[in-house]
């Protein structure tokens, strides 16, 4: 019994794929860190019940700080990106958040950004809310550590690799902090979509690049480049037949950066079976009906797709490069700046 719906739609179903491959499959993987992060800074004082809490979002962290707000009392207001639907919106309304959406935009990148701009300009008119910078604050990573333990416990530590999007940084650079403290032999692989800054993609275009949340125009400092063994960088017609094929497979409705996690982890999972495999799933499928399942039949077959193996950012390339990264730290800018054609 929980005493709010936030509680219970946190915990993730662990589905077994495959001998050596499970996918904890969230209706909105950020409910963990909005929760955790709003108790703590309550609990320090730092914000007080009541009062408004702001931030940007493409969508997951939208409706999980909205539960989260919802769940202790607070106010709360979304700088939301162009791709956040109707029917998110109209949840955040009705959760009593308020939304300001930018208008569309020709890339993700412009969108990104217009949406930092917003949330500073709100905070010098606005010196009562308080930011909560999901892609800046450490804070972000606390809620993990519950998610790290549930996993500890149902697959055990030893011989695992985890597998999800890289986006802020903070869900898979969480669970992995955490349960390198158990076992520090975790491994961890982050996906990428060209066109990010991250790691290092950033002179390519992906046109049809509509992977919310895994990537990201600007740099963020919640993402901790040591803290991963290994970067698949994926253009979107490789994410949707993963999107897909989890579906066929499956019967898992996921969104797209789940299919982008299935099409890698399922590689991986081949090459490497004595290792269990966790694939993380972000969110639900729906916000890609048009974009991903509607469009099923053009979606490539998996089984006939491998990355191009590289071992510097010199060499990255469409439509899906594989690297070890060995836990450096972040890309040096001179290794990053290879035009491309």
């Amino acid at each position: 019994m929980r005493d709010h719906i936030a509680e219970a739609l946190k915990t993730p179903h662990l589905v077994r794929l495959g001998p050596n491959l499970v996918l904890a499959r969230f209706e909105t993987l950020k409910i963990y860190s909005a929760l955790a992060a709003v108790r703590h800074l309550l609990e320090q004082g730092k914000i007080t019940p009541g009062q408004t809490l702001v931030d940007s979002s493409s969508g997951i962290y939208a409706t999980s700080l909205a539960l989260a707000c919802h769940r202790y009392g607070m106010r709360c207001h979304i700088i939301a990106s162009t791709t956040v639907d109707a029917a998110v919106r109209a949840q955040l309304e009705i959760l009593g958040a308020t939304v300001e959406q930018m208008p569309p935009s020709s890339s993700l990148r412009l969108d990104q950004e217009a949406r930092v701009r917003r949330v500073r300009r709100l905070m010098a008119e606005r010196p009562d809310v308080h930011w909560m910078r999901q892609y800046h604050d450490d804070v972000h990573y606390l809620g993990y550590a519950e998610f790290a333990d549930l996993v500890a416990g149902e697959l055990g530590v030893d011989g695992l690799t985890i597998v999800g999007g890289v986006g802020s940084g903070a869900s898979t650079g969480g669970l992995a902090e955490s349960l390198r403290r158990r076992v520090p032999q975790v491994e961890l692989v982050g996906l990428q979509p060209f066109g990010s800054v991250t790691f290092g993609s950033e002179h390519f275009d992906d046109p049809e690049a509509i992977i919310a949340g895994i990537g990201s125009s600007i740099p963020f400092d919640n993402v901790r480049h040591e803290l991963y063994d290994a970067v698949h960088w994926l253009d979107f017609r490789h994410a949707m037949a993963g999107t897909v094929a989890l579906m066929r497979d499956h019967a898992v409705f996921a969104g797209l950066s789940t299919g982008a996690a299935y099409l890698v982890a399922g590689w991986l999972a081949a090459r490497a079976r004595d290792r269990t495999h966790l694939l993380i799933g972000a969110d639900t499928g729906h916000r890609y009906v048009d974009r991903v399942f509607a469009r099923h039949r053009e979606a490539l077959e998996v089984s006939k797709l491998t990355p191009k193996e590289i071992h510097s950012l010199a060499d990255l390339e469409m439509p899906w490069s594989a690297m070890r990264w060995d836990r450096r730290p972040c890309p040096s800018r001179p290794e990053r700046e290879r035009p491309v054609a």
